[in-house]
């Protein structure tokens, strides 16, 4: 009992004396009652895993926006209406997300909203959607506060085909019809291009640059983030006989790539998956280099999903998420994404590890 009143006393002495918390006796006196303790201005609470805990609450930086992936590729839809997103939007404000980047307004055959561009342009190719989820997201976005980044239109097989000026062409038309129905909306922050690349394939950069330079042309000049992959270890082309990219030629290529797309992207979010944990705060500073360099936001896109298993693809383990977190935080990154909450984090997910990692997520940030 004396060691802790000595501790309660040495708490209150330089609390004052930093003069963080302005009322301490009263704040020592809640801490005590919740059986939690003052950080700094913040009053963390304690949970029976402290007794175990080996990397300090507060480290790390935090996850403040997300992926919203309704048009899946490699991961399986949980099939959600209205009620269930609410319900998702509300977790993700409660665990301190402001911003959800909707990572394709189309793919492949399929739409986020009923488009009458793609319909006319791409025919039959295209399949009718079921529901608006653009204008459902935008509308969960007004209401939660969030900021909200349009995804554009990956075809999935102009670009990959190498016709990346069609690409351009249908996203252009794409991109106006999601303007004039849609611009309206107070959430509607900014772009988000949706091909994904780790090195410079064939006309990514004027791809990239064109369709930027359009998006901010008819949205008040609305920012455009992109999130690039690292071409590591753990990329397919690299596990199906691809050689890794060194962390000198990564520079290099994403220096050419920079150099063409400068003024038509405002933010790029690195994937941080590709890469062994060890390797990953090297290329965050890398990345950061160079995205001084060329006058643009380095955030980083921490994924929530475990690429080290054999099942594609689970929710991640805590001690690899915080490791990431750890790395972009040294590292100097300015915002972190995470693809995705819905999935892989939420309490609300399919998947019953995701409601353990956000618990043990907000346990960690004291939220």
């Amino acid at each position: 009992m004396k060691n802790m009143e000595e501790r309660r006393q040495f708490l209150k002495h330089m609390a004052l004396a930093a003069g963080t918390i302005p009322f301490a006796g009263s704040v020592l006196s809640s801490c005590k009652e919740n059986n939690a303790e003052p950080v700094g201005n913040k009053i963390v609470k304690s949970t029976a895993d402290d007794k175990y805990r080996l990397i300090p609450k507060m480290s790390g930086l935090p996850i403040t926006g997300t992926f919203l992936d309704e048009i899946t590729w490699d991961i399986p839809s949980q099939n959600w209406g209205y009620e269930k997103w609410d319900r998702d939007f509300e977790a993700m404000k409660r665990m301190g997300i402001d911003t959800v980047v909707m990572i394709r307004g189309a793919f492949g055959r399929y739409m986020t909203f009923r488009s009458e561009v793609l319909m006319k342009h791409e025919g039959n190719y295209m399949y009718e959607p079921a529901f608006d989820f653009l204008q459902m997201f935008l509308d969960l976005s007004d209401k939660y506060d969030m900021k909200f980044y349009c995804g554009i239109f990956d075809t999935g097989r102009y670009w990959l085909g190498g016709d990346f000026q069609k690409e351009v062409e249908i996203n252009k038309l794409f991109l106006d019809e999601i303007q004039e129905k849609y611009g309206y909306h107070q959430s509607f922050y900014g772009w988000y291009l949706s091909q994904e690349v780790s090195r410079r394939t064939g006309g990514i950069v004027e791809s990239f640059a064109e369709i930027g330079k359009h998006a901010k042309s008819i949205s008040g000049n609305k920012p455009c983030l992109i999130s690039p992959y690292i071409h590591g270890l753990k990329t397919d082309q690299v596990m199906s006989g691809d050689q890794v990219t060194t962390i000198e030629q990564h520079v290099r290529d994403w220096t050419e790539i920079l150099s063409g797309i400068k003024g038509s992207v405002d933010i790029m979010a690195f994937q941080d998956g590709q890469v062994d944990y060890h390797e990953l705060k090297d290329y965050l500073v890398a990345n950061r280099e160079l995205a001084q360099k060329f006058d643009i936001d380095c955030w980083t896109n921490v994924e929530s999903f475990d690429r080290d298993m054999p099942i594609r693809f689970l929710p991640i383990r805590w001690d690899k998420l915080i490791k990431k977190l750890i790395h972009s935080q040294e590292a100097g990154m300015s915002k972190a994404l995470t693809f995705e909450f819905s999935h892989f984090m939420s309490p609300n997910s399919a998947y019953l590890q995701a409601g353990n990692l956000y618990k043990i997520y907000c346990e960690h940030f004291n939220l």
